[in-house]
């Protein structure tokens, strides 16, 4: 696994800096001063960076099977931080020492209109990012956002690729251009393959929600059938999938969980739902018959993928208790005896969801459930406060530590702790392993 995702970030290397190469093909034009040239190879490597980024979303599974899709999400949201950054360097070595490169007016009435693509282009990237890191911030509903996000990256690109064949600096050769339409070809057919292939496959294989039920602190299960067709495949435990209700698969209204249930339920499924924003705060409201669709199995946060370890420990926080519970579920059913430490985090104990179950699952399990309250009740005999050091210390045997495999999934700050505790444990780097607990 660890030499597939070498070389994927060969590959990724590969592809930002072969148009660097492919541009020094044939005939290349006079060098200027070195400024100049750093600048061109800026804002090639920017535009191609940009492009790549398509690819980063698009849910190949080859792609996201040594990572997991919520690294490669994370990777996508910091590459185009650093893509936008070289794109405006490369602008701004223009506007400080070559502005009449730039053209003598920015009004596009008037301006060559391969300098306002570029200007466009660049002012789509930066809003498609700004956007992005700040939704919540800007109040943006993520069904508007979605959409927002498509079109000014996809309107962005096709300006970038304008400005640059427009310009023709490195690409007046026919065979240069060719070369930059066949790669802006793919980058379609990319675009294309996720919008509009794999939609229309989740539309030929529909899924019906046949339960509805309500769990403690605003939570709740939703459980699916297939209508139609076998179900997933290839489905380990701790998995997510993207969930799509109440609208069509083609209208960008997808949303990822975790799968709550275990593979040996199958071929129903289960999702643990809080209501949270604006789709899950009308969770309650989905009623038994609705057609959902899925796009699915996604994730390595899963104890299939560890079977050397002796044994798992589960470091959760409110609704990050999902996918462990799909974990425990499984060694439940196959009767997993190995033991599994689960410290489960919430406010307060009227907030423990899936409390019940948790327990019953203890006579099934070789599984010591640490519940641990910022708000215990009267007469308390458990943990209180957050996860440290200490509390891992006093549950965990440092001859049993090394050998166990550790999962981390709920609200970044206690995720940051544990991350923290157990590497002042000693804990191992291969042993610990953390679900970013949102994708967007």
């Amino acid at each position: 696994m660890r030499r597939r995702a070498a070389a994927w970030i060969a590959i990724y290397l590969l592809l930002v800096l072969a148009p660097q190469a492919v541009l020094l093909l044939g005939e290349v034009p006079p060098g200027r001063e070195f400024w100049w040239d750093f600048s061109m190879a800026l804002g090639f490597a920017g535009m191609a960076m940009m492009g790549v980024q398509f690819a980063l979303t698009a849910r190949l599974r080859p792609l996201t099977a040594p990572f997991g899709i919520d690294i490669i999400y994370l990777f996508h949201r910091y590459l185009a931080w650093i893509a936008l950054a070289l794109v405006l360097v490369h602008f701004g070595i223009l506007w400080l020492g070559y502005e009449e490169a730039l053209g003598p007016t920015i009004d596009p009435r008037e301006a060559p209109w391969e300098l306002t693509a570029g200007r466009a282009a660049l002012v789509l990237f930066a809003l498609a990012v700004i956007t992005s890191e700040w939704r919540k911030l800007l109040r943006l509903e993520y069904g508007l956002w979605r959409y927002a996000h498509v079109a000014l990256a996809t309107l962005g690109f096709a300006a970038a690729v304008a400005h640059i064949l427009g310009i023709g600096y490195f690409t007046a050769a026919p065979v240069k251009r060719v070369l930059w339409l066949s790669v802006t070809l793919v980058w379609v057919l990319l675009l294309v393959w996720v919008r509009v292939a794999k939609p229309w496959e989740q539309k030929r294989h529909p899924w019906r929600v046949v339960a509805v039920r309500p769990e403690r602190n605003d939570t709740w299960t939703l459980a699916l059938e297939p209508d139609g067709h076998a179900g997933l495949k290839g489905f380990s435990p701790g998995q997510f999938a993207w969930l799509t209700l109440r609208g069509s698969p083609f209208g960008l209204r997808e949303h990822p969980f975790s799968i709550a249930s275990a593979p040996e339920d199958l071929p129903r499924i289960e999702f643990g739902i809080k209501a949270l924003g604006d789709f899950t705060g009308r969770i309650g409201e989905i009623r038994p018959g609705e057609v959902a669709y899925l796009d699915a199995p996604y994730g390595v946060f899963s104890i299939d993928r560890v079977p050397d370890a002796a044994g798992f420990v589960g470091i959760v926080g409110g609704i990050g208790v999902t996918p462990m519970m799909s974990m425990l579920r499984s060694m439940a059913a196959r009767a997993d005896r190995r033991p599994v430490w689960l410290f489960y985090g919430n406010k307060t104990w009227e907030k423990v969801v899936f409390r019940e179950e948790l327990e019953a699952l203890r006579s099934r399990l070789d599984l010591r459930l640490v519940h641990i309250l910022e708000e215990p009740p009267e007469g308390w005999q458990g943990e209180t406060g957050h996860v440290t050091r200490e509390l891992l210390e006093r549950h965990l045997s440092p001859e049993l530590r090394p050998r166990l495999h550790h999962f981390l999934c709920g609200p970044p700050p206690m995720t940051a702790a544990a991350e923290k505790a157990l590497h002042e444990l000693g804990l191992p780097a291969h042993r610990v392993q953390t679900e970013v607990f949102e994708l967007v």
